[in-house]
């Protein structure tokens, strides 16, 4: 049954895209966090470039239809075996296929 409750397409899967896509930006979050550590109070004008470069990594990834899917399969998958087992799995990590 791949029925989906509210909670689950507007808090969880979204969880599940949160998640893989900061992993996927991971070199965007590293810069803009080192240059947040650099600059102290002067970040929002310094690491403006960072920022922006995050921001556009993640809205790519939260924008994309297929994306969406690969997350729905990922947790519908985790779903059906916590359903199986009643053992609920921690996250692994995401690591593209490179």
């Amino acid at each position: 049954n791949s029925k989906l409750r509210h909670v689950e397409k507007d808090v969880l899967i979204p969880q599940i895209m949160r998640d893989r896509a900061k992993e996927l930006c991971s070199d965007k979050v590293q810069a803009f966090t080192k240059c947040c550590q650099e600059t102290g109070l002067l970040m929002v004008v310094k690491c403006r470039q960072e920022n922006t470069a995050l921001k556009d990594c993640l809205v790519g990834y939260y924008s994309d239809p297929s994306f969406y899917e690969e997350c729905k399969a990922e947790y519908l998958k985790q779903r059906e075996e916590y359903r199986a087992t009643g053992i609920k799995k921690k996250r692994q990590k995401f690591t593209p296929n490179a």
